[in-house]
C-alpha cells in the first residue's frame, strides 16, 4: 500500500444542509480548465469530507427550521431556511446527538443489535416512547442531578480555590444547554406537561381507587394512644425561604437571572417552570392551585405537543433517514481500529441540480482532478445514490374511496432513474463503483423480499444492463428497517380530567390516549453496502475478522464477500430483521445472481451463532446473459490499472514489460507470492497477462479470475492521458 494508501473513499450524492457549502459552489466555473488546483481540493476536503459520523454532524449541522403561523395557530417546519421570514422569528432545531427523535432511533438500532431480536418480536414501544414528555423529563432529571451536584460543590468552595474555576466552566456549559430551551415554547411543553402532572397528581398510581384530595400531614398519637395522621400546618410564604439551604437558594437565583438575561419579554410562568424543572424545592411550590385552569393547560399543552411532534416527524423524516444512513455507513467499521478508515465526501447538492447539463462539467472536473492523476490520496472509489424511484402504485383506479386509506404523499428527495443513469455515465469514466438503493418504505424491506422476491427490482434495473456503465452500477436490496410502519405508534400520554370530587386524574378512556404514528423509518441499503465494502478494504479490519492469512500491506480489493465462510466473518453490524428467505426465494436469487443482496438468515461460524445481517450476493449489472458479475472484479481491474499507471510512468512500454516479468522483484511476482492471503490482489486461480500492439500504441491486459477472463485496454506511451476513462 505504499503506492495507493486508500481504496475506500466514498462519494455520497445527497443534500444534507442547503446552508452549507456544496460541490458545485466550491468547484465554480470550469470553462477552459481540465483540473482543479491542490488548494481548491484542500478547501473542498475541509468543507465536504468527513472521517466519522461526529465530524459529519459537526460540519454539516443537519437542521430543520420552525416558525409559528398565527393564522392557524400551528408550528410550521421546513428543511430549507425561509428567506422571507425574519431571523428572530425562526427557531433552528439541530438534528444531533441531543435531538430526542434521532437519539431514539439510534438507541433502537443499538438495542436490537445487543438483544439480537427480529422485528416481529422486538418491543419497539419500549424505545419509541423516548420522545414522550415523560422520557424527555427523565433526561432532564439526570441533567438536574448533575447541575445540583456541581453547583453545590461550586458554592462550598473558597473563591480563591483554582478548582472552583473548573467547576464554573462546567456550570457554564450546563446552563448553556439548559438555556437553549428557555425561549423555545415547544421545547418547554414536555416540561410544562410533566410539571402539571407532578403538582396535580402527587401520589398518583395505577392502583389508586379513591378520590380523596391530598393534604400533607404528620403521623401522631392522640390522648388515647390512637394513631392519626394530622394535616401539617402551612408555613407562611415569608418564612419558606428559611427552610431552604443557601446552596439551592443560590441555584434558583442563578437560574432566574439567566432566564431574565436571555429573554427581553420574560414570562413569570416560564421562569417559575424553569426553576421548578431544574430545582424542584418546597420553596418553589405554589400553595394554592387553580386545578381547573391547570387541567385545561395540561390538555391544551398535550394536544399542541402531539400535533407539533406529528408535523415535525413528517417533515424531518427524509432528512433523518439520510443522517441514519451516514451513521450506518461509519458503523460498519469498528471504532477501535486505526487502519484505512472509510471516508465520505458529500456533494451536499440535489442530484437533479447536479446532473443539469450546465453543472455536470463541474463534477467531471472534480473527478478528473482526484481520479485521473498518479496521486491517489484523494481518489474516489465508490459512490452512493440512495432513494432511487421505485414505481409502487397499483394500476387500479378507484371510483370512490370506501375506507380511509394511505394518503398519497409525493416523496421529496427521490432520485429518478434518468438522474442515476446520468451520474453512472460520468462515474464509469473514472472507475467509481456506484452503490444505489431504492426509495425507502414498506415495499423495499426484508419482509417484502421474503414474500415477493427480487424480480421487481431486477425488472427496474433492466434498462441499466448491457450498458457501458453497467459494471459500475450496483443495486442494493433490501433496505433496512429501523421502525416498521405497523409498530411505529408512540403513546405520548393520557388526557387529564376532573372527577366528581374536583380532583385531577388521568383519563382511562381509550379515546383520551394521545398517540402519534411515525409511519416507519428506514435506511437505504446502499449506505450499508458501501460502508461494509469500504470497511473490508482495510487489512486491519480483515485481520480482526480472520485473525490470520491477511497481509498488512495489501487492501481488500480482491476480497470476495460471497466466497467460502466470508459472509459469516465479514457481516454488517445490523441485527437480523426476519427469520430468513424461503428456499424458493433463495433459488430465485441464485438463479440470476442479481444485485448486492443482504440476507437475514440463521448462520453459524464454528460454534458462534451469527445474529447479524449478512451479504448473500455482491454483484453489479454487467451480465454475460446468464449471471451478473461480482463487484470485486471491477475494483481489482481498477486497482491494477492505477498501480500500473503509477509504476510505469503512465504506461511506458519498457516499464510495462518489467511490471509483468517473471523477475522476483516485478510487481506481478510479488502479487503471486501472496496468492494464498485473504486479501491477495491475485488469488489462487488468478493471473494477469498482457499483449502489446506496438503499431497502434495499445496494451491489452487479460486479467483471469478463476478461469474467467476480464480484458482491459490501455494506451501506452501517452503521458497526457487525463482525458481518457480511468
Amino acid at each position: 500500500m505504499s503506492i495507493i494508501k486508500q481504496t475506500n473513499r466514498t462519494l455520497l450524492f445527497e443534500e444534507i444542509n442547503p446552508e452549507k457549502p456544496d460541490l458545485l459552489t466550491l468547484v465554480g466555473d470550469v470553462r477552459g480548465i481540465d483540473s482543479l488546483s491542490d488548494e481548491k481540493i484542500k478547501e473542498m476536503n475541509e468543507a465536504l469530507l468527513v472521517r466519522s459520523f461526529d465530524e459529519f454532524i459537526s460540519k454539516f449541522e443537519p437542521v430543520v427550521y420552525s416558525f409559528f403561523n398565527a393564522s392557524n395557530q400551528k408550528i410550521m417546519y421546513t428543511l430549507e431556511k425561509p428567506e422571507t421570514i425574519p431571523e428572530d422569528m425562526l427557531t433552528p432545531i439541530y438534528l444531533n446527538g441531543q435531538n430526542d427523535f434521532l437519539k431514539m432511533l439510534m438507541s433502537l438500532v443499538e438495542a436490537k443489535r445487543s438483544q439480537s431480536i427480529i422485528n416481529v418480536d422486538f418491543q419497539f414501544d419500549k424505545l419509541t416512547d423516548m420522545i414522550s414528555p415523560k422520557k424527555v423529563m427523565e433526561d432532564i432529571k439526570q441533567n438536574r442531578k448533575e447541575m445540583q451536584y456541581t453547583y453545590k460543590s461550586y458554592a462550598e468552595m473558597e473563591d480563591e480555590d483554582p478548582h472552583k474555576l473548573d467547576l464554573a466552566d462546567k456550570l457554564n456549559i450546563m446552563f448553556e444547554e439548559a438555556s437553549v430551551n428557555y425561549n423555545n415554547v415547544l421545547a418547554m411543553l414536555p416540561l410544562a406537561i410533566e410539571d402539571i402532572k407532578t403538582r396535580l397528581l402527587l401520589g398518583e398510581s395505577e392502583e389508586k381507587k379513591d378520590h380523596v384530595p391530598l393534604a400533607l400531614g404528620v403521623l401522631s398519637m392522640d390522648e388515647k394512644g390512637e394513631l392519626k395522621v394530622l394535616e401539617a400546618p402551612k408555613p407562611e410564604t415569608a418564612e419558606l425561604m428559611v427552610v431552604d439551604d443557601q446552596v439551592n437558594a443560590g441555584l434558583i437565583a442563578a437560574l432566574e437571572e439567566d432566564y431574565e438575561a436571555l429573554n427581553e419579554e420574560s414570562s413569570d410562568y416560564v421562569k417559575a417552570l424553569v426553576t421548578r424543572t431544574y430545582c424542584p424545592l418546597a420553596s418553589t411550590m405554589v400553595s394554592s392551585i387553580d386545578v381547573k385552569q391547570e387541567v385545561d393547560n395540561y390538555n391544551s399543552y398535550l394536544e399542541f405537543y402531539k400535533e407539533a411532534k406529528d408535523d415535525f416527524i413528517k417533515v424531518v423524516k427524509p432528512l433523518i433517514e439520510k443522517i441514519l444512513g451516514v451513521w450506518a455507513f461509519f458503523e460498519q467499521y469498528p471504532t477501535n481500529l486505526k487502519g484505512m478508515k472509510p471516508t465520505m465526501f458529500i456533494t451536499n447538492i440535489s442530484n437533479d441540480m447536479l446532473v443539469k447539463s450546465s453543472n455536470l462539467p463541474r463534477l467531471i472536473t472534480f473527478l478528473n482532478t482526484v481520479n485521473a492523476k498518479n496521486d491517489f490520496d484523494n481518489a474516489i472509489w465508490y459512490g452512493v445514490v440512495p432513494s432511487v424511484s421505485l414505481e409502487q402504485n397499483s394500476n387500479v383506479k378507484l371510483t370512490r374511496q370506501r375506507f380511509k386509506g394511505n394518503e398519497k404523499i409525493e416523496k421529496t428527495g427521490v432520485n429518478s432513474t434518468e438522474t442515476l443513469v446520468r451520474l453512472l455515465d460520468v462515474l464509469k469514466d473514472y472507475s467509481v463503483q456506484c452503490f444505489f438503493s431504492y426509495e425507502t418504505g414498506d415495499k423495499s424491506t426484508f419482509n417484502y423480499v421474503a414474500t415477493e422476491g427480487i424480480s421487481k427490482f431486477e425488472e427496474r434495473c433492466g434498462t441499466m444492463a448491457g450498458k457501458a456503465y453497467s459494471e459500475f452500477a450496483i443495486p442494493c436490496i433490501p433496505n433496512f428497517t429501523i421502525i416498521p410502519k405497523e409498530k411505529s405508534g408512540v403513546i405520548l400520554d393520557k388526557r387529564m380530567k376532573l372527577n366528581e370530587s374536583n380532583i385531577a386524574e388521568l383519563s382511562s378512556e381509550k379515546e383520551d390516549i394521545m398517540k402519534l404514528w411515525i409511519d416507519g423509518v428506514y435506511v437505504g441499503a446502499a449506505y450499508i453496502a458501501a460502508g461494509l465494502v469500504a470497511a473490508y478494504q482495510c487489512p486491519e479490519y480483515l485481520k480482526e475478522m480472520f485473525k490470520k492469512n491477511v497481509d498488512d500491506g495489501l487492501p481488500g480489493v480482491r476480497f470476495d464477500i460471497e466466497a467460502r465462510d466470508h459472509p459469516q466473518r465479514v457481516h454488517t453490524v445490523m441485527a437480523k430483521e426476519i427469520t430468513g428467505f424461503t428456499n424458493s426465494i433463495k433459488n430465485e436469487i441464485n438463479r440470476r445472481n442479481f444485485g448486492f443482496v443482504f440476507s437475514s438468515e440463521n448462520a453459524m461460524l464454528g460454534t458462534e451463532n451469527i445474529q447479524s445481517i449478512m451479504v448473500y450476493k455482491a454483484r453489479n449489472l454487467m451480465s454475460d446473459g446468464k449471471v451478473y458479475e461480482p463487484i470485486y472484479k471491477t475494483q481489482v481491474t481498477t486497482y491494477i490499472e492505477r498501480v500500473l499507471r503509477h509504476a510505469t510512468g503512465d504506461f511506458k512500454q519498457e516499464n510495462i514489460v518489467q511490471f509483468f516479468s517473471n523477475n522476483p522483484s516485478s510487481q506481478k511476482s510479488k502479487w503471486l507470492e501472496k496468492k494464498d492471503y485473504v486479501n491477495a490482489v491475485l488469488g489462487a486461480g488468478d493471473d494477469v497477462e498482457y499483449e502489446i500492439d506496438e503499431a497502434n500504441g495499445y496494451c491489452v491486459l487479460n486479467i483471469t479470475f478463476n478461469g474467467n477472463v476480464k480484458n482491459l485496454e490501455i494506451e501506452i506511451n501517452r503521458l497526457n492521458s487525463n482525458n481518457r476513462a480511468m
